[in-house]
């Protein structure tokens, strides 16, 4: 079982807090369900319709337990831009930290997208705009790969379609300041950064997760020039760490993808 491979790995790290021990209840109650089966959780005072538990479980843990999205904003009102939103995860962490704040949330994938809009209005959430659309460096529309939970990317395996999309930089450029931006759109980072370079001087708070893609250049140079170019200071983390990485170029047996980061930028006045 899942859930006593973690606990005997991390016994004292899994219940140090309230959220670390409300995650352990959550592995005891859905920690053996079957991967991408439709199911409905409860979390606290919400009930989620997830398209596959295990990635809701570690959603959970990396936004709740880990607080990857935690930042400190000098409004009340904060503006968030969510990419790559999924089923609403991480605007119900950025809604109990700051209930005021405006979000838009942009979600690519069709059926995840419907998934995110009947979760916020099933939990009466608020003040957030969900773009149905593919965060992109143009509004032509991108070939896209749907797979379930939260594998869906441009580079994806799976028979790829046109799905519509919106160019980031029209929507960096309508606000005065952001004090968010959260990039998670599957290996499509790196283009969509490089065409809004010129548009982050008033982004106070940057997550990027960077995806590598097997067979394309990686592009984390470029991705890291972009955070120095526009006065970030970052830090980055990845939970793929792995043994003998010379030979062993895969992480846990991914076909798909090699390297996975999350980079965290701020800015210093």
């Amino acid at each position: 079982m899942y859930w006593l491979r973690y606990l005997l790995k991390e016994p004292f790290q899994a219940l140090r807090t309230s959220r670390d021990r409300e995650f352990i209840k959550l592995l005891l109650k859905y920690g053996d369900s079957k991967r991408h089966d439709q199911k409905q959780v409860s979390f606290g005072k919400y009930t989620f319709e997830v398209p596959d538990v295990m990635s809701f479980l570690w959603q959970y843990k990396e936004i709740f337990v880990d607080e990857f999205y935690l930042f400190k904003a000098s409004t009340p009102k904060p503006v968030i831009l969510d990419c790559g939103a999924n089923i609403g995860m991480s605007i119900v962490y950025f809604k109990n930290l700051y209930p005021e704040s405006k979000v838009l949330a942009f979600e690519a994938e069709p059926t995840i997208s419907a998934l995110l809009s009947a979760n916020l209005s099933r939990n009466n959430i608020t003040g957030v705009e969900v773009i149905s659309k593919a965060v992109w460096k143009d509004s032509e529309g991108i070939w896209f790969g749907s797979e379930s939970a939260d594998s869906s990317s441009i580079y994806s395996q799976a028979e790829k379609k046109k799905i519509p999309s919106v160019r980031l930089k029209d929507y960096l450029e309508k606000e005065a300041k952001i004090d968010f931006l959260k990039i998670d759109i599957e290996g499509a980072e790196t283009a969509v950064l490089d065409d809004c370079r010129k548009s982050l001087s008033h982004v106070e708070n940057l997550f990027v997760e960077f995806h590598s893609y097997i067979g394309n250049t990686q592009g984390l140079a470029d991705v890291i020039q972009i955070f120095e170019e526009n006065g970030f200071r970052y830090f980055i983390d990845t939970n793929q760490h792995r043994g003998k990485p010379f030979i062993n170029h895969k992480y846990r047996g991914n076909d798909v993808m090699d390297l996975q980061l999350n980079i965290f930028g701020w800015r210093v006045r």
